[in-house]
């Protein structure tokens, strides 16, 4: 169905020849946030300024299209001794605070043990809310810590603005809110403006973060995956409750798959190119995003452990193109540490209109291989029968075809199968005749 065509390699290497900038305009913003952010320090000591943002150029770097990176900012306590009592009730509107990223399962309170003088600091007004329990003494608020945080950044800005520190258009608040979860700021990069999301976060290493990944470790996953999750980082969920997050474990693994051999994250910034000229419509922030294909890359690599799944390029992205496929039609993308977790579910994204322009880059990558500086729209779609779509449907009807085999029958549809192991050879054959008998039965 698809041919290997010569555009591959020179594509990605535009891409890859804006890499280097990229990190450029990264540091030279990075380094703006942070005299802010020292500033905030000098003043609250319970801000810590962390300076170990490698995770974060990395994404920023493999991101060609989006010029947002998620800053977190940790709360100076030994979060170890807070006591974390979890939250199953249902949230207020009132107590909701309108946010982007997204939710994971766990949201909670930090409490503050009765017996322990030195969390006297965290105690105060400003960050603290009585409450009567035989445990604890009261909890550690997000939404005054978030207040907070925003008037210290706010007060920082004017001091490092008037001490000459940040010269004028470097910077730019106008995106605060009070009532959101993360806090916008927009630096200039001296190319382009990037807007850094400070979100406060406690960083726990007891308790390491709960996953389930609902199958058997497999590739990197095997040695790595636990590692990454040794410790468990919580940030607001609402004005009163924390959540986990999976934002530094995630961008850990992607960092593991940048040593692994093969095209792995080439793939990545290939089809995050693809989606941001073809896929996305201009002008509207709805569609696939980042965050979906870097999770498409960690689910790629789960199934496709062998090296010889990641030798070219193309049978490299095609391995994130069929499963992509799969989840835009079932619309369903699985969290890679919470599966029950549904990445598209309450996204605007009109899945039913995507899923046509990635299986028409799949069936004829050839006419997407170009670079459109003028912006110009491609609209033609090449779709292919409709038992291949039902295919597709066959993970959420069943999920033992959430697996290798299944993929491999679609990579195999593609001709893009090339392995040599005889054990996924045999499970890829087992499992097309299952199918095959399926349909001859449904006829």
């Amino acid at each position: 169905m698809a041919a290997k065509v010569p555009q591959w390699q020179n594509y990605l290497q535009v891409i890859k020849s804006r890499e280097g900038r990229r990190v450029e305009c990264f540091q030279k913003a990075e380094n703006i946030l942070l005299i802010v952010l020292e500033r905030v320090n000098a003043m609250d000591p319970r801000f810590i300024v962390d300076y170990s943002r490698n995770l974060e150029a990395l994404e920023f770097a493999l991101c060609a299209t989006e010029d947002e990176i998620t800053m977190e900012v940790p709360l100076c306590i030994d979060a170890d001794a807070l006591l974390v009592q979890e939250y199953s009730g249902e949230q207020s509107n009132s107590d909701k605070v309108t946010h982007g990223r997204y939710q994971m399962p766990g949201s909670c309170y930090l409490g503050l043990p009765k017996e322990g003088n030195w969390l006297e600091k965290w105690t105060k007004e400003d960050v603290f809310s009585m409450a009567g329990s035989t445990e604890s003494s009261g909890h550690i608020v997000p939404g005054k810590i978030l207040r907070l945080l925003k008037d210290l950044i706010v007060a920082a800005i004017v001091y490092c603005k008037r001490q000459f520190l940040i010269k004028p258009g470097e910077l730019s608040a106008e995106r605060l809110k009070e009532d959101d979860t993360q806090l916008p700021l927009l630096i200039s990069s001296g190319w382009k403006m990037i807007c850094f999301n400070i979100v406060p976060v406690v960083r726990r290493k007891q308790n390491a973060l709960k996953f389930n990944n609902n199958g058997e470790e497999r590739g990197f996953l095997q040695d790595s995956l636990w590692k990454v999750i040794q410790e468990a980082d919580y940030i607001p969920a609402s004005y009163y409750h924390w959540r986990y997050s999976t934002h530094r474990p995630i961008l850990k693994l992607l960092q593991i798959v940048s040593t692994l051999k093969g095209y792995c994250l080439d793939s990545l910034c290939l089809l995050d190119q693809i989606n941001h000229e073809y896929w996305r419509e201009e002008g509207k922030n709805q569609g696939l995003t980042f965050h979906h294909l870097k999770m498409v890359l960690l689910w790629a690599t789960h199934f496709f452990s062998s090296p010889e799944d990641w030798v070219n390029l193309e049978g490299s992205v095609y391995r994130l193109l069929v499963i992509l496929l799969c989840c835009l039609v079932t619309s369903h993308l699985p969290h890679f540490l919470f599966p029950d977790q549904n990445l598209f579910q309450g996204e605007d994204a009109d899945l039913n209109s995507l899923y046509p322009k990635v299986e028409s880059f799949a069936n004829n990558p050839k006419h997407f291989l170009k670079f459109h500086f003028a912006g110009t729209e491609h609209k033609t779609h090449h779709q292919t029968d409709n038992g291949f779509k039902d295919l597709l449907h066959l993970p959420a009807e069943d999920k033992a075809y959430w697996d290798t085999a299944f993929f491999d029958m679609l990579l195999n549809k593609f001709q893009m199968y090339e392995i040599t192991d005889t054990q996924r050879v045999s499970a890829m054959s087992n499992i097309l005749s299952k199918t095959k008998k399926m349909v001859t039965d449904e006829s």
